[in-house]
């Protein structure tokens, strides 16, 4: 077996995919009206993104009754202040609530938190 990809859903696939691909610098792959694709440049793992008709928004951190993430992306990168403007640039929305010093969570256009860290 071997993993191919990571789906995303949202209520608008094409501007979720535009965002990581700003984001990430990453090309598009295949793009349908409800679903696009985003190829990893070396290959390996890409992201997926289909329209959820019924999606529902996730809450983090997330309390009881609140919509739960199902996932979250974990992006290594080499200067967390460059990376952290970087990403606001690209549409990305600072978390109140941060655990780490060395991690920033993020929330892309469609909620999914995602952190930005430095080892």
């Amino acid at each position: 077996m071997k993993l191919t990809g990571v789906v995303l859903d949202s209520p608008n696939a094409r501007e979720l995919a535009e965002f990581y691909r700003r984001l990430l610098g990453w090309k598009i792959g295949t793009e349908e009206p409800d679903w696009v694709t985003l190829k990893a440049p070396a290959g390996g793992t890409g992201l997926a993104f289909q329209t959820g008709s019924r999606y529902v928004r996730p809450v983090w951190p997330a309390g009881p009754g609140d919509q739960q993430m199902m996932l979250h992306l974990d992006i290594e990168v080499d200067d967390l202040a460059e990376a952290c403007a970087h990403a606001e640039a690209a549409g990305a929305t600072l978390a109140e609530f941060q655990p780490q010093d060395n991690v920033r969570v993020f929330l892309d256009p469609a909620g999914h938190p995602f952190c930005l860290y430095r080892e």
